[in-house]
């Protein structure tokens, strides 16, 4: 009688919670299991289930990439004062990492990562290939000349090579995204469950909000600094906080990138202060939201208020992707 009820409630997309044997009898899983179902439901006790109605079909994940230069328009070192083909490195091992943890789980959701390299010498670009090797990961080549004439004049090449590989990311995105699309720079950290919770998350919160979101991975320390109001929201597996301002990695749809692009392009053009200021302007109407805690840890100097996300063991994390 008992598996008859339970394929009886099953039938009707019911759940059942035992709270005396702490399970899901119809999930056949424990209640500190992972009871949501990609594309399906999302259950977080004790709030219940909410039906997927805005799916994730794909996902498409562009590293912007440069080995050598320090940290952007600043003369600072970043928290352990390494080179910086060893942030690169383990920011990328981090990100395939966690890229490889979301397959095993959801072997059938589409994730297709490419690299935007920006010049690394051959000793930089063999040890990235080597962390890459067994992956399916292509690597391109930033096309300085084809920027030439559309960025504006700049004050160095650095600042220039940073918008050209920008405009060469959000170009890929609007080119080959299908989805989802995740940019990301190649000075963060990712614990390994980010992508699972970002994906996870994205589904639970624009199903229930019916509409596309920007998503941060990055609890940020400025989010803190000027006591702005926010409204909490419950992802996956911790809270969210909509958010006014990012930097430049960020997960977002094509349809919203669509959208607004002439605000991504005009990033590029020119030098803004601040640099992501026709982004943040997206936010005037559309909900962005970042984790609370933090997903990923932006490695910057120290004192950086765009930096190290709070209550984060940063020593483990930097040791997990030697």
């Amino acid at each position: 009688m008992k598996k008859l009820f339970i394929k009886l409630i099953k039938l009707f997309g019911f759940e059942i919670i035992d709270q005396n044997t702490f399970s899901s009898p119809s999930l056949n899983r424990k209640l500190n299991e992972d009871l949501s179902i990609l594309n399906k439901k999302s259950i977080v006790l004790p709030l219940g289930e909410v039906k997927i109605t805005r799916k994730v079909n794909s996902i498409l994940i562009i590293i912007r990439m440069n080995t050598e230069i320090k940290i952007w328009d600043q003369n600072k070192q970043r928290l352990f004062q390494q080179p910086k083909i060893e942030y690169s490195a383990r920011s990328i091992k981090s990100i395939v990492n966690s890229i490889n943890s979301c397959k095993i789980k959801n072997p059938n959701l589409n994730i297709k990562t490419l690299i935007v390299d920006d010049k690394s010498n051959n000793e930089n670009f063999n040890r990235i290939k080597k962390i890459i090797e067994d992956e399916k990961i292509d690597i391109f080549s930033l096309n300085h000349a084809k920027y030439k004439d559309i960025i504006n004049k700049q004050k160095s090449k650095e600042t220039f090579s940073n918008l050209a590989s920008l405009l060469q990311s959000f170009e890929i995105g609007k080119e080959q995204g299908e989805d989802l699309i995740f940019f990301v720079e190649d000075d963060y950290l990712h614990f390994k469950t980010m992508l699972e919770e970002m994906i996870y998350s994205y589904e639970r919160i624009t199903s229930q909000i019916g509409q596309d979101i920007f998503m941060c991975p990055s609890d940020y320390p400025y989010l803190y600094m000027n006591n702005d109001a926010t409204n909490i929201l419950i992802g996956s597996k911790r809270h969210w906080r909509t958010v006014n301002k990012t930097l430049c990695t960020f997960l977002t749809s094509k349809y919203l990138l669509d959208k607004y692009w002439e605000n991504f392009q005009k990033t590029c053009l020119d030098r803004h202060d601040p640099f992501e200021k026709f982004i943040n302007e997206i936010y005037k109407d559309e909900i962005c939201i970042s984790p609370i805690k933090s997903l990923s840890l932006h490695l910057t100097n120290i004192n950086s208020s765009y930096g190290l996300a709070p209550f984060v063991d940063y020593e483990k994390l930097w040791d997990e992707n030697r």
